[in-house]
This record gives C-alpha cells, structure tokens and sequence, in this order.
C-alpha cells in the first residue's frame, strides 16, 4: 500500500523540477550524475566492469572511465528531465526531440497486426514512450513493479501521464496478446540480465548474456511487426532513430526460432550501444547469469543457446 502523503509531496517536487529552465534541468543532472560516479562506489565498478568486458581489447582504460562517468551523467540528467513529462504537450515536442524515420513506425502500424517497439535503457527512453504517446500512438510499457509501492505509483503517474500504459512483467503474456490482436503497441526493453528460466544464451559484444525470450515468443505467436526504436541525447536535444521492422523468423522449430529472434533482437541493441556507449545503462550486470551455472547445462536447450549469431 502506498503511503497518500509521500506521493503528493513527490509530485509536488516534479511540479516544481518540472518548471526549471532545460539548461539549468540538464546542469543539475550532470552534477548528480558526476557525484553519483564518485560516491556509488558499487555501481561504478559495475558500469566500469560491465564495460571492459565490452571493449577491453578495443578502448584504453582511461576511456573507459570516462565512457562511466559520462554514463551516469546520463542517468542524472534523465532523472531531472524525467520530473517534465507530465507537463509536455504535443506542440512542444518538436523544439526537444527530432524523430528519424517515423514512416517505419507508421508503415508497421498500418498493417494492423500491432507493433513490438523493441528498445533499451539507452539515452532518455522514458522520453521516447512520452512521444509516442503524444504522437497519438500509446505504448503498453512492460516493466517490473518496483520495490516501494510509493515509488511505484508515482513513476506510473508520470509514464501514463500522456496516455501510456503500465503492464507489470511476469504476468503480462496473456495480456499483450490480446493487445496487439487488436492493433496495439507493446514496448519491450530487451537489453538487460534475466534469470535461466526466462531467457536464453545470445551473443552480447561477444560474451554470451542471459537474454528475456519473452519478446520472441511474443512476435512468433502474434504476428505482430517488431520495430526498433532507440532515443538518442544531442546537447538539450534528442533525436529519435526508428528502424526498419525486423523479419522474424517462425520456421516452426520453435527453441530455435525463439534463439535466432532473440539473437537479432539483441544485436539490434549491441549496434547502437556501439554507436554511443556513454548513453547505455552500464550500471546493470548485464553478463551476471552464466551459462556455465545454467540447470540445463549437457541438455540439447544447452547446445542450441550456445550457437553464436
């Protein structure tokens, strides 16, 4: 149960966030993000770790560090910006954000057969779902509940302030089918560690990362267009990257298919990560679940997942 007068004081402090000019927003999230950098000792070794598995043999050390830091600056100024979407409207959105190849978007959706916007915690994507949703095209959000109900709520308040809508993770399958037999739009970040049970062994720079087949299973039983959808931060603007839809395959072999989608899903992701990697979310332990602990380690689900894209 969430605590009434917590939430209105937190709204309170996004009304009054929220009304700081960009520049100074964007000042104060570079700052947090900096002190963040230096003071979450944890994180820090995570992104830095997380990020000399990915380019040790292509960065200096130096560079490293400072693809980290760069990183939580990022998040501190995604945190600031975040405290403004439940007051943008449609005719501001052209001043922040630029969309590239929105034609994609519309030609998926056109088709009527619904649309996976395939993504990751990548520059300010909660930005981008507020787009789509003021473009006149409201995304169903797959997401995990968070850990306080407090906190919980009030970031739904700001992500459905637009007309988004929140579908808890772990009991949403059912549901999303149902939502894109009638035409809808699910969002689906595919760019983080789950456990054996729910995903599958995929290439990520090279390391094999334990990676949610949810989104395969999803695209092979509805049919629905897979489109990849990415935000990327320029100075006080963003600009938006939509993609061409990806051709799923639905061969019949079914672990196999859910393997080569879930494997072109995530290169998708590794590509654009390589384009900007300090606008990644390194702070996650992306290679955390390790196929050499997996239960099914000597079975034929084991040999299949191993196959490298």
């Amino acid at each position: 149960m969430f605590n009434q007068s917590i939430l209105q004081s937190l709204k309170v402090l996004c009304w009054l966030i929220g009304r700081i000019p960009l520049g100074q927003i964007l000042w104060f999230g570079r700052a947090l993000g900096r002190l963040g950098f230096y003071v979450d000792k944890k994180h820090r070794y995570i992104a830095v770790n997380n990020l000399q598995t990915a380019f040790g043999n292509e960065k200096p050390v130096d560079e490293i560090k400072m693809t980290a830091k760069k990183a939580f600056e990022n998040m501190g100024m995604n945190i600031m910006e975040f405290c403004r979407f439940p007051w943008l409207k449609k005719e501001n959105l052209a001043r922040y954000i630029e969309c590239e190849s929105f034609e994609n978007f519309k030609e998926a959706y056109n088709k009527g057969k619904g649309v996976i916007l395939l993504t990751g915690h990548f520059g300010n994507w909660e930005l981008m779902a507020v787009f789509y949703a003021l473009m006149g095209y409201p995304v169903n959000i797959v997401v995990r509940d968070l850990d306080s109900p407090t906190i919980d709520e009030f970031v739904r308040w700001v992500r459905t302030g637009g007309g988004n809508r929140i579908v808890s993770k772990g009991r949403s399958m059912r549901e999303l089918l149902k939502i894109l037999s009638k035409g809808g739009i699910v969002g689906v970040l595919l760019d983080q560690n789950v456990t054996w049970s729910e995903g599958m062994f995929v290439y990520f720079f090279d390391k094999l990362a334990c990676t949610n087949k949810g989104a395969a299973l999803l695209a092979m039983a509805s049919g629905a267009a897979v489109v990849p959808t990415f935000i990327v931060r320029d100075g006080k603007r963003h600009k938006i990257i939509i993609g061409e839809e990806i051709i799923v395959s639905n061969t019949g072999d079914r672990v196999r298919d859910q393997l080569e989608n879930t494997a072109s899903f995530t290169k998708v992701i590794e590509d654009l990560v390589r384009q900007h990697p300090e606008q990644w979310f390194w702070l996650h332990q992306r290679w955390k679940s390790r196929p050499e602990n997996d239960p099914n380690k000597g079975t034929e689900k084991a040999a299949l997942i191993q196959i490298k894209r």
